[in-house]
């Protein structure tokens, strides 16, 4: 439903890009098949957190040999973008529907998330930091004037006991 909501809210709207973190894979699976179909022209920026790419290493497993998660796999390491990245790739992710990927630190995206909040008013957590973060490294090689949509599905009430409040 949230690639018709997209449809909706930029129905006779430029839409260029989407830039969105992967977590389980759903939500980019589903919104990436509606976009491709309705709005081909529009890009789809992945990103992924820089210490644990999982897709960004080229070494990427879904599972080991006797289905388990991946943990062990070098690629993987512990982060703090909570919901973005778990130890292995979900099935549900279509490795084909996005046009980029754009590793973050977790250093850019507890610094956005707290400039999000100081600037802008928005109290949301890390993953939200980290996807504005990869839509500002997107922005630079993007058309002046190009139209980005970067969801921030989260609230920074989640994170009262993680870095981001160090």
């Amino acid at each position: 439903t949230t690639g018709q909501e997209i449809l909706a809210d930029f129905d006779g709207d430029r839409l260029d890009y989407l830039v969105t973190g992967y977590g389980t894979g759903g939500t980019v699976a589903g919104v990436g098949r509606v976009l491709r179909k309705h709005r081909p022209e529009t890009k789809i920026i992945l990103s992924e957190p820089a210490n644990a790419q999982l897709i960004g290493s080229g070494t990427a497993q879904d599972r080991t040999a006797d289905n388990e998660p991946a943990s062990s796999h070098p690629a993987f390491q512990p982060h703090p973008i909570q919901g973005w990245t778990p130890d292995f790739i979900p099935d549900v992710l279509n490795r084909e529907i996005y046009d980029d990927l754009i590793p973050v630190t977790d250093e850019q995206a507890i610094d956005m998330a707290r400039r999000l909040a100081a600037e802008e008013g928005l109290f949301v957590g890390i993953s939200a930091g980290a996807t504005v973060a990869a839509a500002f490294a997107a922005a630079e090689s993007a058309e002046q004037g190009a139209v980005m949509l970067a969801m921030l599905p989260d609230t920074g009430e989640r994170y009262l006991s993680t870095p981001l409040f160090e």
